[in-house]
């Protein structure tokens, strides 16, 4: 999720990474070791599918995320900043181009949604209100899964990422509105018993995504412009940690994470819509953007999903001028991981 502008939490009553290399062999795919050949210039017109929402009055924003594919194939969308009573939680036709209300509620603030392999229920970060909360597949039933402190410190959870067995795990963003480097990667498990801290120290971190093989975690830290590689231990702790890619963004941050088949990271920028595509080895393959004609009004691009199993990729991109998904053809295929987190 990219950042709220502090007065905008304040005006809300609800908004309160070692690339994976091979020893001296180049292990990219051939799709990868192509894109690469064209440089960080290569530049991917996404275009326009639909607009999903319009600024709400009640908040004076609408800021889509949390795009993921449910079992059918109908696209499920967060909107951050829906007031009360207005749908936080939409499923989508892409392609009859319609939408329809999933659920709201009165105190919500969403800001990533994603289905579990153990329980295929839908999962939504509770940004203002340091929750887990989690829905039927239809929209019903909502249940608290987790909330409370974790190490004496409470939440603000902003993405999230299920391992295969469907424990979670989550970019805690406190301490963002501060400007400290306090945040933390957290672990609860599939039952919503057992908090575990991984990583501290942190800055702002918002986007979080699995590898392709599952061997550790991508976290982009917003306030660093950077993407930190997390490898886990057999245990599901952290072995290793380091600063994998640097991104430069300009005026724009780095915002939520998506990986397809082949590894590559699709980098969400926040005050910009626009996002940068690299591969595991951290080079950057191409830039997604919206076309220059369409980009007015249009301040970020938070989030992606990509068609399990094609390369049709769905943006969420949103500024004054609306909420709107934009498509683009993705250079790999979408896996789980694809959906954003």
């Amino acid at each position: 999720m990219r950042r709220l502008p502090i007065r905008s939490l304040t005006g809300l009553a609800v908004i309160g990474l070692l690339a994976v290399t091979g020893c001296g062999t180049d292990t990219r795919t051939d799709s990868a070791r192509d894109a690469a050949a064209t440089g960080a210039g290569r530049t991917i017109r996404a275009q326009e599918v639909m607009r999903l929402t319009e600024v709400h009055p009640e908040t004076g924003m609408t800021l889509l995320e949390g795009p993921t594919f449910d079992a059918n194939g109908a696209l499920v969308v967060v909107d951050v900043t829906a007031p009360a009573g207005k749908p936080k939680v939409l499923r989508v036709d892409v392609r009859k181009k319609t939408s329809r209300p999933l659920h709201t509620d009165d105190r919500g603030a969403y800001t990533s949604a994603q289905y579990s392999p153990y329980d295929g229920r839908i999962y939504l970060t509770d940004f203002s209100h340091g929750e887990i909360v989690s829905l039927a597949p239809d929209g019903s039933d909502p249940r608290t899964f987790f909330s409370g402190r974790v190490d004496g410190a409470p939440m603000n959870p902003d993405d999230l990422a299920f391992d295969q067995d469907g424990d979670l795990y989550i970019s805690d963003s406190r301490g963002m509105s501060e400007g400290k480097a306090v945040g933390r990667v957290v672990r609860i498990d599939r039952e919503g018993r057992n908090a575990t801290v991984l990583a501290g120290g942190l800055a702002a971190p918002n986007g979080i995504s699995f590898d392709s093989e599952y061997r550790g975690l991508w976290v982009s830290e917003l306030t660093q412009n950077r993407v930190s590689y997390l490898l886990l231990d057999d245990r599901g702790g952290v072995a290793s940690q380091h600063t994998a890619i640097r991104v430069d963004g300009g005026i724009a941050q780095t915002d939520s994470i998506a990986v397809d088949a082949d590894g590559n990271l699709y980098q969400a920028l926040h005050g910009r819509p626009a996002m940068a595509v690299y591969d595991r080895h951290g080079e950057r393959l191409a830039t997604v953007e919206v076309p220059a004609r369409a980009a007015d009004g249009l301040e970020s691009a938070t989030n992606v999903a990509i068609t399990p199993g094609g390369t049709k990729a769905y943006m969420t991109v949103s500024g004054p001028a609306g909420g709107y998904l934009y498509s683009f053809d993705a250079p790999a295929e979408g896996v789980r991981q694809s959906n954003g987190g």
